[in-house]
């Protein structure tokens, strides 16, 4: 398709539009994104033209690579300016639709080294969003290293509508908010926004003359080792403050990933990777004819609200709206699954009740209180495959322990479906325990291997799911458990980090072999194969994806499985933080949050640990078979809830009347708007001496007289204001550690 004026084309909908410029030496730029708008927007009465905020005016090249022997053109820690990628020439594009909204791919190609770039872009008509990743071949005659490749890269980011994308003051930079989400075990999902010029400093290089050249640093976040949301979420937001559009984005790889945000020609800009060899210890290798696709990438924009106080949060910052439109992008880039509209309610029996300790005696007083409570499924969590010493260094082989369950995991699994629930069992199928009698009965080639020798972390091997035999064992695992127990939902968990990955390969039945990062990415290829195979063959199972509470929960794994666990954390009044935070990165109906009352709670205590799990998916936990007949009643009472309103969940969006929650903020709220119901849990927490009211703002209710109710708990003390007007709420919780579910329509 020829470009439409000789210099720029355009693409998308109405909703979302792409606008690229090929400059005289070929070099194709993204230099407009957001909403159906001109490139260039109509000149201001003072003759300067006026670009949407958050438009691209100065751009980059459209992928930046980083190939062994080119290099950059400057000394510097960031992923652009690269020599390769600016060379990279523009040789046409084709537009398509493809599964129900607009499809583009652009040619790019190096004369110097051969390498041909696709550049891929998808988008959903409707949705603000645009997914994209490159496909690059080496059509020269040398073998070539990549080291590093954008899947999207954008410059020219500005906070103002202005010339040249910059403020009055000349400084592009001074009107954006950087967002991003630290994460650790029991910590998950911790947004932080900053002021962008705060964390890149004005270095002022106009007196370096000829010498003149951008900064080198940069605000980057990147994975470590195999958990690719062990430290930080794959995702990020800017925000236009002024105008409050909102710029945000995702990774989708189990592994290695880095975003950065820096400062180029006086504006800001954006560099989407997956994992690089700085970072990850990764170096692709291309033989002539070889090919490597890169981590898809997502972008969203989300527009300022109409009405302060809106869905973006305080006075209204796009930042939920960016999140709603990823929202429907994930539920349409996931493979179809019944789960994501049945949700299911799940026991489990681990957390703060069994504790990895199950038995027959212990689970089937349990099993009959999870049933009488409402339950559906009910999972039984790890060491039911191993006898009463340590489990953690003997799993792999995935067989019931006789001592365990004298009478067979059978007689547990037929009492389960006896009460009509669905049973469920704990698996970590990517590792072998050092004491496992499978360690030494698959070859050396099946497991992660460096310098010749397999890796150990923590007391397991872990498996190379590029290996053949590796492969076999785990389909031969849970096959057999499906037809022996008639299992329909295994909880996959995902506890170790072996590092960087694995250099072995090459031989033995494993192929490529080289740098650990690339083994990495190849066994993550093949671990998202094998999750495909697994659902091939058993369309109905409902898997979860653990990975130690909230360890690898990124969208290439959670684009295949039904759910994600949030987290591991075992202390009820410090959960609303990741609970409220939880939808910014996962969908409602795919976020897994524990709930586990216990007898001895007191009724407050016990409605405010329930109120965790309602606007999620319920993980229903604690010792249910001990409590008193009022309280097994109020939990009762808060699984009746979840299924009355629970088919509103896969339809509503996320936002936050509160704000994104600080880790001891003393009121937390989240909510879910949908085509007729708005929902809002709010929490006040015990620590930090707070008032015993909350004032807060919900835009899209402004006008409607809808009234406002407490779903849960019945008998909650919580009165709830509601001015239609205004459309805010006053929450009054006269005592500290307590909780309710209020609900809109």
């Amino acid at each position: 398709m020829p470009v439409t004026d000789g210099t720029t084309f355009s693409w998308g909908h109405a909703a979302l539009r792409v606008d690229f410029l090929v400059d005289p030496r070929g070099s194709v730029r993204v230099i407009g994104l957001g909403p159906n708008a001109p490139v260039r927007a109509p000149a201001t009465p003072d003759g300067d033209a006026a670009r949407p905020e958050l438009s691209a005016t100065v751009g980059l090249p459209l992928v930046e690579v980083l190939v062994a022997g080119f290099g950059r053109h400057l000394a510097t820690e960031r992923f652009i300016q690269t020599v390769v990628g600016e060379r990279l020439a523009y040789q046409g594009h084709e537009e398509s639709v493809t599964d129900g909204g607009p499809a583009l791919r652009v040619d790019l190609a190096d004369p110097e080294t051969g390498l041909a770039v696709e550049v891929h872009l998808r988008t959903i008509d409707g949705v603000p969003v645009v997914r994209t990743w490159n496909r690059i071949t080496n059509g020269g005659e040398q073998r070539l290293t990549l080291e590093a490749v954008t899947s999207f890269t954008l410059g020219g980011i500005s906070g103002f509508s202005g010339v040249s994308g910059t403020g009055a003051d000349g400084d592009g930079l001074a009107g954006l908010d950087l967002w991003s989400a630290d994460c650790d075990w029991l910590a998950e999902g911790r947004w932080q926004r900053r002021a962008l010029r705060e964390l890149i400093v004005d270095v002022n290089d106009a007196d370096h003359g000829r010498h003149r050249q951008p900064p080198r640093g940069t605000v980057w976040r990147a994975s470590q080792g195999t958990w690719s949301t062990g430290r930080y979420l794959p995702m990020g937001a800017l925000t236009a403050r002024d105008q409050g559009r909102t710029l945000m984005w995702q990774l989708e790889n189990p592994g290695g990933w880095r975003w950065e945000v820096g400062e180029q020609a006086g504006a800001a800009y954006l560099a989407l990777l997956g994992p690089t060899d700085r970072d990850h210890q990764w170096r692709q290798a291309l033989a002539p004819g070889e090919v490597f696709t890169t981590v898809p990438a997502a972008i969203a924009i989300g527009a300022a609200p109409d009405v302060d106080g809106g869905p973006g949060g305080p006075a209204g910052d796009g930042f939920a709206e960016a999140a709603a439109a990823l929202t429907t992008y994930r539920r349409a880039l996931r493979r179809p699954h019944p789960d994501h509209t049945a949700l299911p309610v799940i026991f489990n029996d681990y957390m703060n009740t069994v504790m990895g300790d199950p038995s027959t005696e212990r689970l089937l007083p349990l099993i009959d209180a999870a049933a009488a409570a409402g339950a559906e499924y009910f999972v039984i969590d790890a060491g039911w495959y191993a006898g009463y010493e340590s489990w953690w260094d003997n799993v792999g082989e995935w067989r019931e322990s006789p001592v365990r369950f004298p009478g067979g995991l059978i007689e547990v699994v037929d009492r389960i479906r006896a009460t009509g629930m669905v049973p469920g069992l704990w698996l970590e199928p990517e590792v072998v325990g050092v004491r496992s009698p499978l360690a030494g009965r698959l070859p050396d080639a099946a497991f992660f291997r460096r310098d010749g020798g397999r890796i150990v972390d923590n007391g397991r091997y872990h498996l190379d799911l590029r290996h053949p035999a590796a492969v076999e064992h785990l389909d031969g695992v849970v096959d057999r458990l499906v037809a022996d127990y008639g299992v329909g939902y295994f909880k996959l968990d995902y506890n170790v980090n072996p590092g960087p990955g694995t250099d072995g390969g090459g031989s033995d039945g494993v192929p490529g072999g080289g740098s650990p990062g690339a083994g990495l990415f190849g066994h993550e290829q093949a671990l998202l194969a094998w999750l495909d195979g697994v659902l091939d063959r058993h369309p109905g199972l409902v898997l979860e994806n653990c990975a130690s509470g909230g360890m690898r929960s990124d969208y290439a794994m959670l684009s295949r499985l039904q759910l994600q666990s949030t987290s591991d954390q075992q202390e009820h009044y410090r959960y609303p933080a990741i609970a409220a935070s939880a939808p910014a990165a996962i969908t409602p109906e795919q976020a897994a949050v524990w709930a586990y009352p216990q007898p001895e709670f007191a009724d407050a205590e016990n409605a405010f640990v329930l109120c965790n799990a309602l606007l999620g998916r319920v993980h229903l936990s604690g010792n249910l078979d001990r409590m008193t007949a009022g309280q097994h009643a109020l939990v009762a009472e808060a699984v009746a809830v979840y299924k009355r309103i629970r088919a509103d969940i896969p339809v509503s969006v996320p936002f936050w009347p509160l704000g994104l929650p600080g880790w001891t903020d003393p009121w937390v709220a989240v909510g879910l708007r949908g085509p007729g119901r708005t929902y809002v849990t709010v929490w006040r927490r015990p620590e930090g001496g707070s008032a015993a009211e909350q004032t807060f703002s919900i835009g899209h209710l402004v006008g409607r007289d809808t009234g406002a109710e407490v779903l849960f708990p019945s008998d909650s003390k919580a009165v709830v204001d509601w001015n239609a007007g205004r459309g805010e709420a006053t929450v009054h919780l006269p005592e500290p550690g307590t909780a309710c579910l209020i609900a809109w329509g």
